[in-house]
Parts: structure tokens; C-alpha cells; sequence
């Protein structure tokens, strides 16, 4: 299936400003008590002017922007500036700035107060339990967060991922967008003073973020039995995350079998 920006620009405009005449001329013939006014009116050329949208682009909510980047190629090459991506991400927790570049696209379509952790260095003495104390979050969420399945897993990492339980936590603060290797996904992490522990490596996007989304796309393909084109869509979509990806592909083939079965009776 295509995508919607693949329809040239032109003919778009052409064709809604002819739906609008059309619409005109009809509606002197018969006069009606309610007045509906069309989103194609004497203006629209305006909305084919990257500065005027960027002037409306920048005060979009990320699930509009993405709406908007669905409309034709240029709405998508102004949406899909880094700079207007970015000042959606941070805009509805008042950050002040995020500092890196995800793997996957599809990162910057959901801000909500998931997609933030704390980054705690573990020390002598931390357990599970003492830090869903110290940051009052639920244990299981710092489990799940960090794709542990026991609490002994804290052991043999430097450090946890901990959810942000309140959001004024991130206001004038610098986030940095992260892949951990043992959470499995990719994460905006909130340092102390906002300075990242550079003696870690549990971070694999800073020695190579090409070379680490190459391994997991091959890992991906050998684990579905897949051709590459077919591993790095679902990689694309799960957001940083092969556990989503993994979900994403075994929903498709369910509905594959269904509607297999459903055609063979």
C-alpha cells in the first residue's frame, strides 16, 4: 500500500480547490438554514506555503503532526523537520532541550511520560524494592521498564532505568535519547545535573547507532524467518523495542491465519 505523500502535491491542491468551485455552484441552487463552510476556501492556496506551515506545524501536539505528515510530501517535509519534532517532544513537559538522534523514526511519535526514565548507577546496598521507595514507583514498573524478570537481574547491571512517576520532575530539564542494552528500547534519560555517566556501557547508540540497528534487525530476521526488508518494517515500527516487534509480527501472522482459514471454509 502507498503512502499518502506519494500523490504529487499538485494534483491534490487541484483537486481540492475544483471540489470547492463545484461545491459552490451547487449550493446556489437550493438554500439551506445551516451554513457549512468548506476548508477549501480562498485561502487554501496558503497552506501550500512551507513558511505559513511552519508557522502552524509549530504549535501542533505530536499525534497532529503526524496527521499532517500524512497529507501530501511537503506538509510531510515540514512535519518531519528535526527541529519541529523536537519542539513537540518537549513542549507539553517543558523541557528544556533533547539531546540525541533515535534509531527508529517512529520514536518521536509518542511523548507521553512513558517514553522518560531516571538513569540510577547502582551502588552497594540498592534493591529493587529500596529504589521503587526512593523514587515512589511500583517495583513491577521498574521491572518491566528495565526487562528484568527477577529482582536478582539488578546484579549484573550498572544501572536501572527508573520511571518518572511525576512529570515536574522534567521541566528545564536536558533529556537524552538512549537504546540500553538490557531494557531493549530506546528511552529519554534524565541524568543528575544533566551530565551523562560516560563510564558506562549499557548505552550501545554511542559507539555505533548503525552498527547496533544492524545487529538487531539481523537478529530479528533469523528469529521470524524473515527476509531484511521485512525485519527492519517491523524494527521501524516497534519504536526501539524487539519485544514490540516481536508482538507486531505474531498479531500479522494470527491474521494471516485467520483469513487463511477463513477462505478455506
Amino acid at each position: 500500500m502507498g503512502c499518502c505523500c506519494d500523490e504529487d502535491d499538485g494534483d491534490i491542491f487541484r483537486q481540492l480547490i475544483n471540489s470547492n468551485f463545484s461545491s459552490s455552484s451547487s449550493s446556489t441552487a437550493t438554500t439551506t438554514a445551516t451554513t457549512v463552510i468548506s476548508p477549501m476556501n480562498s485561502h487554501f492556496s496558503a497552506l501550500s506555503s512551507t513558511d505559513i506551515l511552519l508557522l502552524i506545524f509549530q504549535n501542533l501536539p505530536i499525534p497532529d503532526l503526524a496527521r499532517a505528515s500524512c497529507v501530501c510530501r511537503l506538509w510531510n517535509s515540514v512535519a518531519s523537520q528535526r527541529e519541529m519534532l523536537t519542539r513537540a517532544f518537549v513542549a507539553p513537559w517543558k523541557l528544556n532541550c533533547v539531546i540525541g538522534d533515535p534509531l527508529s523514526g517512529s520514536f518521536w511519535r509518542d511523548n507521553s511520560l512513558a517514553k522518560f526514565a531516571i538513569s540510577h548507577r547502582i551502588s552497594h546496598g540498592d534493591t529493587v524494592a529500596s529504589l521503587a521507595v526512593k523514587y515512589a514507583v511500583q517495583v513491577m514498573d521498574i521491572k518491566r521498564l528495565n526487562n528484568m524478570i527477577s529482582d536478582h537481574g539488578i546484579y549484573s547491571r550498572e544501572r536501572l532505568l527508573i520511571p518518572i512517576s511525576n512529570p515536574d520532575i522534567l521541566i528545564n530539564r536536558t533529556c537524552f535519547i538512549e537504546l540500553d542494552v538490557y531494557a531493549k528500547r530506546e528511552v529519554a534519560v534524565l541524568y543528575p545535573n544533566d551530565v551523562p555517566d560516560t563510564r558506562t556501557a549499557y548505552v550501545s547508540n554511542r559507539i555505533s547507532s548503525e552498527e547496533s540497528n544492524k545487529k538487531v534487525v539481523d537478529f530479528l530476521k533469523r528469529s521470524m524467518h524473515v527476509d531484511n526488508e521485512t525485519a527492519q518494517y517491523y524494527w521501524s515500527v516497534s519504536n526501539g523495542d524487539p519485544r514490540a516487534a516481536f508482538a507486531e509480527f505474531s498479531a500479522d501472522l494470527n491474521w494471516v491465519n485467520v483469513f487463511m482459514n477463513y477462505c478455506l471454509f
